[in-house]
């Protein structure tokens, strides 16, 4: 966030193109989130968060608390697939209530807190990848659906980055298509070895031994 803007990674565009835009207040903030633009319980949170912060900067002295009020319910009411949402509106909300300033701050630290976690769950899980493990994704839990390095996805690139050999079996993930159009993205990007598989065939990999 700089300067009341919210910067994300336009998600309905990939694998095809990248691009950031540009969200400069807390309804286009709002859109975003329920056109799927933004997905993942992380970034959704952090998205969330800077939204309630934009609403805070955009509140006038006068009705400041119903102006934020109404907007964090508009902000929850958006998509609200994970706790995230409703951890980050309320944080900040909470934040608001003393000043804008303080709001934009607590939005800023949810994002760095979110991508720190993401850190360690990488260090951790990393360590239980063997050398060659293949390993089987449903959805995206990588960069992308967070404010960055990723969840389930942490591990595999952290592993990658230290030379262990791993295999990744992607999921397409009907209907939306997060496996094979965000997870294969981020994966071809990393150079991690993959391979995108029906929704449908995940059983038969498993009853084959395939999948570690």
């Amino acid at each position: 966030m700089e300067a009341g803007s919210v910067y994300f990674i336009e998600q309905n565009f990939l694998p095809f193109q990248f691009m950031i835009s540009e969200s400069s207040n807390y309804r286009e903030s709002c859109e975003i989130i329920r056109s799927m633009s933004v997905r993942g319980a992380g970034a959704i949170g952090a998205l969330a968060g800077f939204a309630m912060a934009q609403a805070c900067n955009e509140a006038n002295t006068v009705n400041y608390v119903p102006f934020i009020t109404k907007a964090r319910k508009e902000i929850e009411q958006t998509r609200p697939t994970a706790r995230n949402l409703f951890y980050a509106t309320e944080k900040v909300f909470k934040a608001g209530l003393t000043s804008p300033f303080n709001a934009i701050r607590e939005a800023m630290k949810i994002a760095d807190k979110d991508a720190a976690d993401s850190v360690k769950i990488g260090e951790y899980g990393s360590g239980l990848l063997k050398e060659n493990c293949r390993i089987l994704t449903h959805c995206n839990a990588g960069w992308l659906a967070f404010v960055d390095h990723g969840t389930a996805l942490s591990p595999v690139y952290q592993a990658h980055a230290m030379g262990r050999k791993t295999f990744v079996y992607i999921s397409e993930t009907r209907p939306r298509n997060q496996g094979s159009r965000l997870t294969a993205w981020e994966l071809n990007n990393a150079g991690v070895p993959h391979v995108i598989i029906s929704d449908s065939s995940v059983a038969h990999y498993m009853s084959q031994c395939k999948i570690d």
